[in-house]
């Protein structure tokens, strides 16, 4: 019985814990870690609010410390994915049909147990299986998903409440209805508040969900659909599986039913996506919605009249935090003749004192990168620096360790080539290429940046000129979904800075904001005529 209109405020973000020495939450999460290393998991699939278990199991081991082993996790075949979505179709109605406050009420829940009782649990997982310090833990894992699920609601709550003019005698009302059908979200190992958002957002609105995470951030995505379900998120409505990218895209793209996806992840992968949906497109229900958070090759320019000491702080946070394995990470840097030599000889000290090794002392500032792939990967081009005829030089870091885990250095290049590969390519590591350029010539160095990457993710200008700052904002308009003036450009807060970018960065669809909650609903417009004619004749037919 629906006899009330609920409002949910909106909400303040989470406090940001601090885990300094001394604090009462820095020995809660050192013991949380130590408890979740000395037990192996055995993490299932969750089909239908079931735990589900293949018998085909895959290690997980920190990215930190190879050596030990963490868990297993069950992988899924086919028979999984087709299991994951007969689950939510069946889920569906009943879901779809639940009363606002009371679909609410489960994920308000989850960011209250998340906030509480999970806080340490949760962000001991990401530390560990993700390979985060700390802070990076605290910030996503806690902070930015408890924010996901609080800030969702209240956009929820508005855009429900957005109605049509009614004049007298008629009543227009606008009903926001769930998808026909189920929304897959494919979620990536570097957030564990993407991997969080991304199945959350739709189900909020009444859809019901098959959640594929990477391989690599599952420890952490089954701590959080524990949560859902002690909050009380009903069977079916989200489902957690473990396939193969290929496998799920196959048999979720050829359904009829296939009603959306909800991706976080690469270019290429996204745009196979596209390509897939497109050519089953005559088979579905309705048209799908996409949906894609992708690539970045994220920028720093820094104008002449910058501050020197800013951009090195801005440099240090936002090329090497989580070993520059965020998509907003700065990884090309576009430096004036006038400051360069300072701001080099300054970043190239700050990279010295950063500390790097297990996620357990907290007073590393470096971890591991995620895998061997990707440890390989950022390897080759480190490698590369040494075989371009001068064209490039390593002024700080460039060793690469896997004998203990997958450890890189923060590396610097620099460059005399704005187009170098490193300038160009997306390379998910803590690398940063810097390129100096004449500081009469900054202008024309901006159809540069511009230019050079396909992406448009995130981008970061610093200057004291406040003219300069005017004239680059407007210049570089389509180069960022994200712009930040005198910041680094990582670290979007939600309900602060809606995140997302254009280009070959995604469908800029604002993760953080009402705009992408609109993405999950379809809109029904009903009209009533309290006393409706009853002569299809109008005035005018009369005759004088």
């Amino acid at each position: 019985m629906n006899n009330a209109y609920f409002d949910f405020a909106e909400p303040k973000n989470e406090p940001v814990l601090n885990y300094a020495p001394g604090s009462s939450e820095r020995p809660a999460l050192q013991q949380a870690i130590a408890d979740m290393k000395a037990h192996t998991r055995d993490i299932p699939m969750y089909i239908n609010g079931q735990e589900v278990r293949s018998g085909n199991k895959k290690e997980i081991r920190p990215p930190h410390e190879t050596a030990h082993l963490l868990g297993h996790f069950h992988a899924s075949d086919e028979q999984h994915v087709n299991d994951a979505i007969d689950a939510a179709l069946s889920a569906r109605e009943t879901w779809a049909a639940t009363s606002w406050e009371h679909r609410a009420s489960v994920f308000l829940k989850a960011a209250e147990l998340l906030a509480t009782k999970y806080r340490f649990r949760m962000n001991a997982a990401t530390m560990l299986g993700q390979s985060k310090n700390a802070y990076q833990a605290e910030i996503d894992s806690a902070c930015e998903l408890i924010d996901f699920l609080r800030f969702n609601v209240h956009f929820l709550s508005q855009i429900y409440k957005q109605q049509p003019l009614s004049p007298q005698g008629i009543n227009n009302r606008m009903e926001y209805r769930a998808l026909e059908g189920f929304v897959l979200a494919v979620t990536p190992f570097n957030f564990t508040a993407i991997g969080g958002n991304l199945p959350t957002a739709p189900a909020m609105c009444g859809n019901v969900v098959v959640w594929k995470p990477a391989n690599t951030q599952i420890y952490s995505a089954s701590v959080f659909m524990e949560i859902l379900l002690e909050a009380g998120l009903p069977n079916g409505v989200i489902n957690l599986i473990y396939p193969p990218g290929p496998m799920v895209g196959e048999i979720c793209y050829a359904h009829p039913y296939f009603a959306g996806v909800h991706f976080t992840g690469s270019t290429g992968v996204f745009q196979s996506m596209w390509k897939s949906i497109g050519n089953n497109i005559a088979r579905y229900k309705s048209y799908p919605r996409i949906v894609g958070e992708t690539g970045g090759k994220d920028f720093v320019f820094v104008h002449p009249s910058a501050n020197v000491d800013a951009v090195v702080a801005g440099l240090a946070r936002g090329a090497f935090e989580y070993q520059g394995q965020k998509c907003s990470a700065a990884s090309r840097a576009y430096l004036p003749a006038n400051l360069a030599e300072e701001i080099k000889t300054k970043l190239v000290a700050e990279l010295k004192t950063m500390k790097m090794g297990i996620v357990d002392d907290f007073t590393n500032f470096i971890n591991a990168v995620i895998d061997d792939k990707s440890f390989n990967s950022i390897s080759k081009y480190i490698d590369g620096v040494k075989n371009s005829n001068g064209a490039a030089k390593i002024l700080c870091g460039g060793t690469c360790d896997s004998s203990k885990g997958w450890f890189i250095e923060p590396t610097v290049i620099e460059t005399t080539d704005p187009s170098y590969i490193t300038m160009c390519d997306e390379i998910f590591g803590p690398v940063l290429t810097i390129y100096v350029y004449e500081a009469d010539n900054w202008i024309q160095t901006l159809d540069v940046l511009d230019n050079t990457s396909p992406y448009a993710l995130t981008g970061a200008i610093f200057a004291q000129d406040r003219h300069a700052i005017e004239y680059l904002t407007k210049a570089l308009t389509n180069s960022a979904g994200n712009f930040y003036i005198n910041d680094k450009p990582t670290g979007a807060v939600v309900g602060q800075q809606p995140f997302g970018g254009a280009r070959a960065s995604g469908t800029n669809d604002k993760a953080g904001s009402i705009l992408n909650l609109y993405r999950w609903l379809s809109a029904r417009t009903i009209k009533e005529t309290f006393v409706p004619p009853t002569d299809y004749r109008y005035a005018f037919h009369q005759a004088d």
